[in-house]
């Protein structure tokens, strides 16, 4: 019997799998659209991600514009080191939504 790749999602948070990849993308735009589109905040967790992809990053700014267009309060949860690591490395700190203190 296989595992599933996809990690569980937390309280209604939106789990970023531990490889986000041009194959992920395509559930995680799903996944995100029916968050945009629910009732409340939008929090995403990165907490197991160890890679990120171009893909998976674009789709979380499109989100967050999107949430804030809605007026929606757009949270990143626990992100990974990993995660971190990227997203300053593309300057993307601020278009998803994780504090970078002194990092840029």
């Amino acid at each position: 019997m296989e595992i599933p790749l996809q990690p569980l999602e937390a309280e209604g948070a939106v789990a970023l799998p531990a490889h986000g990849s041009t194959v992920t993308a395509a559930d995680l735009q799903t996944r995100l659209i029916q968050a945009v589109d629910g009732d409340g905040p939008v929090e995403v967790d990165a907490s197991q991600v160890e890679s990120v992809g171009q893909a998976v990053l674009q789709l979380l700014v499109a989100a967050k514009a999107e949430a804030e267009k809605l007026g929606k309060a757009f949270t990143i949860l626990n992100p990974s080191t990993a995660f971190t690591d990227r997203v300053n490395r593309c300057q993307l700190a601020a278009a998803v939504g994780i504090d970078t203190g002194d990092l840029l």
